[in-house]
């Protein structure tokens, strides 16, 4: 998954609110008791010290309905001058939990970038189209536009014959065309600039056929149809949109998948994969690293990522698991400790990495951590795959 939206944090001044709630709403009454959750958290951060300016904006926006159905979570962040991030979880946090600190709880949010995807719904008919954002916050404040072709030659000629009944063909041929160019155009142009993971394109058969071919390269290697949308009232919109959180399901998994496959087939060969803490670490100071991969017990409260720390210094990629080792690569001031998995994921962030989450089997990981390296040479460090079961058992135990 894409981490940028985490960007925002880095270099902010210290401390950090970070708010892990249970916004599910059971009922009619259920505004209160996500109310009286939070009411409970702000105490604990009052007597913490957390401004009441920043505890006001949170509770602005908890206290707001999410929109989403059945039980779930939300993970707000801020720093001193309001919230950075705000997003939904598939599920609701065991105990709702708040934290004043020097640095921001990272994990919840990326579990939470996990269960979500930033995705376009282009909703397509002969006229034009209807655009639909989503950030991949999971909160249904989604900003929609239209599209609108200048071309109004619409429908063919039903009857008739000759010169005339085909030129209106052509026509309203032409003017489907064209309305699809113009929506391509418009397109084509946010992608570059808003960047979603996915392009969604539903509606008339003909107008989505055409759109598909006008839209550019990088939009068509984004674009997966889904049926049973329209632009039109009468649809049936229930089953329309478990169409689109199946498809996104479905990109998800094969997105987690592709990555996977690559760190097994990666890893061992002294190819462009490592594993353990001190490796990614080595890999992460030089810019390597494609795509982190956690195992899904150190994502949770409480593990062993989350009780170790590493050092670092002003500069996402100045990290090391001692002081010794960040004063080897010229770091002298400005060196702190950080817990270890804010640490890994501030410096996939400062290289633009993405982070991949596995389930429990799904590859091995020594320490709970690997990642996917863009590049490797000798002195990568190499990892040799494990042949003995003590080695295996090892592997499983330290996560």
């Amino acid at each position: 998954m894409e981490l940028h939206w985490l960007k925002p944090l880095l270099g902010r001044p210290a401390p950090f609110v970070t708010v892990h709630l249970d916004a599910t709403r059971a009922d009619a009454s259920g505004d209160e008791e996500v109310a009286g959750r939070w009411r409970s958290l702000r105490r604990e951060l009052e007597r913490s010290g957390a401004a009441a300016a920043v505890l006001d904006e949170i509770e602005e926006r908890v206290t707001r309905p999410t929109g989403v159905g059945g039980p779930h979570g939300r993970v707000v962040i801020a720093d001193g001058g309001g919230v950075v991030v705000d997003r939904v979880l598939k599920e609701p946090p065991a105990q709702s939990t708040a934290v004043l600190d020097q640095v921001p709880v990272l994990l919840p949010a990326v579990r939470a970038a996990d269960q979500a995807t930033r995705f376009l719904l282009v909703e397509i008919d002969r006229q034009g189209a209807d655009l639909t954002w989503s950030d991949g916050s999971g909160l249904r404040e989604a900003s929609k536009e239209s599209v609108e072709g200048d071309h109004d030659v619409l429908h063919k000629a039903r009857e008739g014959g000759g010169w005339a009944h085909r030129r209106m063909q052509m026509r309203a041929e032409d003017s489907w065309e064209r309305n699809a160019e113009t929506v391509a155009a418009d397109l084509d142009r946010q992608v570059v600039e808003k960047k979603p993971e996915i392009v969604l394109v539903t509606g008339d058969v003909r107008a989505v056929s055409l759109l598909c071919h006008a839209v550019g390269a990088r939009t068509k290697d984004l674009l997966v149809e889904v049926p049973g949308g329209s632009r039109a009232d009468g649809v049936k919109q229930d089953v329309f949109h478990q169409r689109v959180a199946e498809t996104l399901e479905q990109f998800r998994h094969r997105r987690r998948e592709e990555t996977l496959e690559r760190y097994r087939s990666e890893l061992g060969r002294g190819g462009a994969a490592v594993t353990s803490v001190d490796d990614v670490v080595a890999v992460l100071q030089r810019g390597q690293v494609r795509e982190l991969v956690l195992h899904e017990d150190v994502t949770l409260p409480g593990s062993s990522l989350a009780d170790r720390t590493l050092w670092v210094g002003p500069e996402p990629l100045q990290i090391a698991t001692s002081e010794g080792d960040l004063a080897g690569i010229g770091v002298t001031e400005g060196a702190r400790r950080m817990p270890a998995d804010v640490a890994l994921l501030r410096a996939a962030l400062g290289q633009d990495a993405g982070l991949t989450i596995a389930t429990d089997g799904a590859v091995e990981v020594l320490d709970g951590v690997g990642a996917v390296l863009r590049w490797n040479d000798g002195s990568t460090p190499s990892e040799s795959v494990p042949t003995q079961s003590a080695d295996r058992r090892r592997l499983r135990d330290v996560v």
